[in-house]
């Protein structure tokens, strides 16, 4: 899997909310790439924002689950993987998912 995390960072590389993020995708739809994004501080004042940062995400991800599928079912099986995550801490997320080839 191609792995790229872009955003605040902690001594293990992630934040604590983009780690969680990136285990369930993983679990979830065995991505070959993934890219995550933290861009809460371009939101500051915003919204959703939170001080503490990883509120608002940007995700590229490329997966075979996603296959055949439309924009919108790719996008309820992130929303899936990611759960609660999605209603008690990320605030927004832009997607951007692909099938291999794509």
């Amino acid at each position: 899997m191609e792995f790229a995390y872009i955003g605040a960072m902690n001594a293990q590389g992630t934040g604590p909310v983009a780690a969680e993020m990136l285990q369930r995708l993983g679990s979830a739809l065995t991505p070959t790439r993934i890219e995550l994004t933290d861009d809460s501080e371009k939101h500051r004042g915003h919204g959703g924002y939170n001080p503490a940062g990883e509120s608002h995400f940007s995700l590229r991800i490329e997966s075979a689950a996603f296959t055949g599928k439309s924009r919108v079912e790719r996008q309820r099986l992130v929303y899936a993987a990611l759960d609660d995550l999605m209603r008690e801490r990320v605030h927004a997320l832009s997607i951007r998912a692909s099938a291999p080839g794509e």
